[in-house]
């Protein structure tokens, strides 16, 4: 007899976007006629950078000629990608990561679900809530928690991020071993200042604990004064796992590819005390369970770094950032309080009441889809998620509608 995985039994039903997909494809058969703004899920809509698709069309033509065909490569990614990378999101900001240090993959969402599995099984868990669902979900398949009780997994320490706290979370106030954090945030939109990570460092330095830092959105960051990296931090590199994407900085969701950031001198240790390199581990894992991005879509991704790259990125993301100024200033025009939308392309809105029954009313009133706060965690009740990656005429558009549902 097969038996299962009983963790994946504590899960909640269907996944959160998943959950929300259903209840729109439900609405749209009842109603054909009604023509829906999506607000909610985080896709972007705009076509990749020019640079981007002259890279790839010439990769894809070398693959097409015997004398420049490549098959396998490098698991980590090829060294034309790792070389940019190290230079220009991290040297160049003074973080003093090299290349062997990157690891390319095909998505932030599956690094992080990854990286948890070379940790052991009974380390203590303290991720931030609300919170992407991917931290959580993946804990408790690999059966680090217990069931869910009020919301809630036991066995986490969880990190309430709330409109008191501006929605980066206070330090522990008890032992725990891995950290999630994500700034600039994803459901909350908010960004932490230097002193803040400088903070989460030092407690990890100090409790032998590691970070996982989720900065997939650090190309919308606009304030001079803000990180793009916790390895701005001094001694972050002891403690800190970062993860990047070209998802939201270059339109790659439908393209993937990202990458990991491992230092050599990220350290873990054995059941024994004894000291451990955490990037020979995930170098291990990477090589074992995955054969690299394709050579054209990592040529595509290292356009990003040339000088029309940079250009058109840098517009790509102003674009959606003046979604995202056009959504919070109408919404706090109507009276809502909101957070995120200036270094983020998330605008974070506080209502009154359940948020799936918000949900549900936009849907069905004013033919918006947004992202209920529930979804997120706990503290994301009373608040619903709204995505700047679509069109200005539609964002304005969806404005509209909920204005005049209120």
């Amino acid at each position: 007899m097969i038996t299962i995985n009983d963790n994946y039994l504590k899960l909640q039903s269907s996944y959160l976007f998943a959950g929300i997909s259903q209840r729109v494809q439900t609405f749209q058969k009842e109603h054909p006629e009604r023509e829906l703004v999506w607000m909610g899920i985080g896709d972007v809509t705009r076509p990749l950078p020019d640079a981007c698709i002259t890279a790839f069309h010439k990769a894809v033509d070398e693959m097409a000629d015997a004398r420049t065909f490549r098959g396998y490569g490098p698991s980590e990614g090829y060294d034309f990608l790792r070389d940019a990378i190290a230079q220009h999101d991290f040297q160049a900001r003074g973080a003093d990561i090299s290349a062997d240090e990157i690891f390319v993959s095909d998505g932030a969402k599956c690094d992080t679900a990854n990286i948890q599995e070379i940790f052991a099984q009974d380390i203590r868990l303290a991720i931030p809530d609300p919170v992407y669902p991917v931290y959580l979900d993946t804990n408790v398949m690999a059966g680090r928690t217990g069931p869910q009780q009020d919301g809630r997994y036991q066995g986490v320490t969880y990190l309430d991020s709330t409109p008191a706290n501006g929605y980066v979370p206070a330090l522990p106030t008890e032992p725990v071993d891995l950290i999630y954090l994500c700034f600039p945030n994803n459901p909350t939109g908010a960004t932490a200042t230097r002193e803040q990570l400088k903070a989460w460092v030092d407690w990890a330095r100090e409790n032998k604990a590691l970070i996982l830092f989720d900065a997939a959105y650090e190309a919308y960051i606009r304030d001079e004064h803000l990180p793009h990296s916790i390895y701005e931090i001094p001694g972050a590199q002891e403690v800190a796992i970062e993860f990047r994407s070209y998802s939201k900085t270059a339109g790659f969701t439908g393209v993937r590819c990202a990458y990991a950031v491992v230092p050599k001198a990220c350290t873990a240790w054995t059941a024994a005390g004894k000291p451990v390199a955490v990037r020979d581990l995930w170098s291990r894992r990477h090589n074992t369970k995955f054969n690299g991005v394709s050579y054209p879509v990592q040529r595509a991704a290292a356009a990003v770094y040339g000088a029309d790259g940079q250009r058109q990125v840098r517009a790509l993301t102003d674009y959606y950032l003046a979604n995202a100024a056009c959504a919070r200033t109408a919404l706090q025009e109507m009276g809502f309080k909101c957070t995120g939308g200036d270094n983020s392309p998330y605008i974070w809105v506080q209502i009154k009441g359940d948020s799936w029954a918000f949900f549900d009313r936009l849907l069905q009133k004013a033919g918006v889809v947004c992202t209920p706060g529930a979804g997120f965690g706990r503290c994301g009740e009373g608040h619903i998620r709204m995505s700047a990656f679509n069109s200005l005429e539609n964002t304005q558009e969806a404005m509209r509608r909920i204005a005049a549902t209120l």
